[in-house]
């Protein structure tokens, strides 16, 4: 070599360092394949068990409404297992240093990320779940010899709250994966792991609600008293309907009895209302809201009802309860399909299928004398209350009763407990006001009857509500439509009971309805206007708390139709929330529709 010309060796240096350069180059190449292969065969196996876990859970949620316990297990295990080699696929140091890649970083971090919260809602999560179902079936819940066998309840609530909080832990990772550079379909397995979260988490909170109030609120820690509000869909009230029946519910032990009763018009009238009223309840509803046991509902506000239907109880019978339940004949007839019929002490049987026609119109035809009415309906619920705590009932079909209530707010629970009634406040069945969220902004629609008779057992009712965003500050428009019909016979006046038209007696002509509706938006609204069958409203606006209000009253005739129209607009920060209404429970709850609303079409204004 050294025999060589300087060139020469140094040609010879240069070919050597070229070589040695190829050489690396191509172990780099086949490093590159190679990883490229590894993360392609991985990520195709962890896709396949990602995709195994989300049919498995679909699975499970089916034999658990089946009750199949010994099946969920099974099926646990499967969930386990694909969970669990996701995860393991998408963690191994190749996929590691893979994640800090360009462009495709972002996809295979995103895919570990879902891996690992899918792994740990399978362990932390469903694992539980399942041990808890296997000792807490439906039949649990069965009465026998008249009480309620509580403790598997009180066993429960440690793993519940444990479960609670690993999906809220869950929901707030899936939320914190980053997808602005991914790929679309690992975005969309994102959402849907997100929104399969979302929807889990909020009836994991419901279960666990439950779970931790039942127990103390079935008297396992004491005797408990409750008043019940019969509510008669028949006279509108903005909670429901006027409390024509007035029960109490004693509980011990999980043993539930039914003590007093009395007709909602034997409480008052007091002199003031037995508790003070907000100036905004008072301008709003009126001082009545407060002196009379039938409109302690006017309000929308449950909290507000259950007090001052507790305090009225406490002056009639110098008993302090503990809380107060609401729930109406629709609700009965959803029980009765449990049930099945039950006789009545005046020959008639109640049936799911008559129920709330029985309940609330043809009554009044058969039995005039208003003291048989009030006994007619103590009797039906009473007949209906022994066949619940007797145990003779389908346990499913009884859940799935109260379930439709609940959601269809014909069901109502304010405890005098200020740590359950905080817990409360959190469901469905608190009958709160609207709220807001980046996911929905609420708004309600609450009607209360002004013919001062039981009319609005013919009053149909359809809601929509819409929203866009047509300013250039982001905030969004929204706009609510209620349609009101009177689908009374036309011969109204003469063919129905004097007692269902009114006859006169309060300023209504008999045959028509008058109603007094309020549209309530969520906190932060503005209201813009509104209409009434396309033109110009008159109306009352107002605040109740934080929520703008819109008062509107209406005089239908028979088969006379009304339309209107009110805009609110909210706040930008909530633009991209979906929307919804809730409102309140009459005779036929119709579902709240999406309105087509354009930012070229008028917004109301008045």
């Amino acid at each position: 070599m050294s025999d060589l010309p300087e060139s020469r060796r140094t040609a010879v240096r240069r070919g050597t360092r070229a070589r040695i350069a190829l050489w690396i180059v191509l172990v780099l190449v086949l490093l590159l394949i190679f990883a490229v292969a590894w993360l392609g065969a991985r990520g195709f196996l962890a896709k396949r068990h990602l995709e195994q876990s989300v049919a498995l859970v679909s699975t499970l949620r089916s034999e658990i409404t089946n009750g199949n316990t010994s099946a969920v297990e099974q099926t646990v295990e499967r969930l386990e297992d694909h969970a669990s080699a996701a995860r393991s696929l998408t963690s191994d140091p190749i996929w590691g240093l893979a994640q800090h890649t360009p462009f495709f970083g972002s996809n295979l971090r995103a895919v570990r990320e879902v891996a690992v919260v899918v792994d740990d809602v399978a362990a932390g999560a469903v694992r539980p779940v399942s041990e808890v179902l296997g000792k807490l079936n439906g039949d649990a819940f069965v009465p026998e010899n008249g009480r309620i066998d509580l403790q598997p309840l009180v066993d429960a609530q440690p793993a519940v709250a444990r479960v609670t909080k690993t999906l809220v832990k869950a929901g707030g990772e899936a939320d914190a994966i980053d997808t602005s550079a991914t790929l679309s379909p690992v975005t969309s397995a994102v959402n849907q792991l997100r929104n399969a979260l979302g929807t889990v988490t909020r009836q994991a909170a419901t279960a666990n609600t439950v779970v931790q109030l039942a127990p103390g609120m079935l008297g396992h820690d004491g005797d408990r008293a409750y008043v019940l509000l019969f509510q008669n869909n028949a006279e509108l009230r903005a909670g429901g309907g006027i409390p024509g029946a007035v029960a109490l519910l004693q509980v011990k032990d999980g043993a539930i009895s039914l003590g007093d009763q009395a007709a909602g018009a034997s409480f008052g009238p007091y002199h003031k209302p037995v508790l003070p009223l907000s100036a905004q309840t008072t301008s709003l509803y009126g001082d009545i809201t407060g002196r009379y046991m039938q409109d302690v509902n006017l309000t929308p506000r449950f909290n507000v009802t259950g007090a001052l239907a507790r305090e009225m109880w406490k002056q009639k019978f110098g008993q302090q309860v503990d809380g107060v339940l609401a729930i109406d004949p629709v609700t009965l007839g959803y029980i009765l399909r449990a049930t099945g019929p039950v006789q009545l002490p005046t020959g008639d049987t109640l049936t799911s299928g008559n129920a709330a026609k029985l309940l609330l119109s043809d009554v009044y035809a058969k039995y005039p004398d208003t003291t048989v009415q009030d006994a007619f309906f103590a009797s039906a619920a009473s007949a209906v209350f022994e066949k619940v705590s007797s145990g003779g009932f389908d346990t499913k079909k009884f859940i799935a009763a109260l379930s439709d209530g609940t959601k269809e707010g014909r069901l109502r629970l304010w405890s005098a407990n200020q740590a359950e009634q905080k817990q409360i406040a959190r469901t469905a069945v608190a009958g709160g006001l609207p709220t807001a969220s980046a996911q929905t902004r609420e708004f309600g629609v609450y009607l209360n009857d002004g013919t001062a008779a039981k009319m609005d057992y013919y009053l149909d009712k359809k809601v929509s509500v819409g929203s866009s965003v047509c300013r250039k500050d982001g905030r969004p428009t929204s706009v609510v439509e209620v349609t009101l019909k009177n689908a009374a016979p036309v011969d109204a006046a003469m063919s129905l009971p004097r007692y269902v038209t009114g006859g006169g007696d309060f300023g209504t002509e008999p045959g028509k309805i008058k109603t007094l509706m309020a549209v309530y938006a969520p906190p932060g609204a503005i209201y813009l206007g509104a209409s009434q069958d396309g033109k110009g409203a008159a109306l009352r606006t107002a605040m109740d708390g934080e929520h703008p209000v819109a008062q509107i009253e209406t005089l239908l005739a028979p088969g006379q139709s009304t339309t209107f129209r009110v805009a609110f607009l909210g706040e930008a920060k909530f633009a991209k929330a979906g929307v919804q209404a809730e409102s309140t429970p009459g005779v036929r709850q119709t579902k709240v529709e999406p309105l087509r609303f354009d930012c070229g079409e008028p917004v109301p204004v008045g």
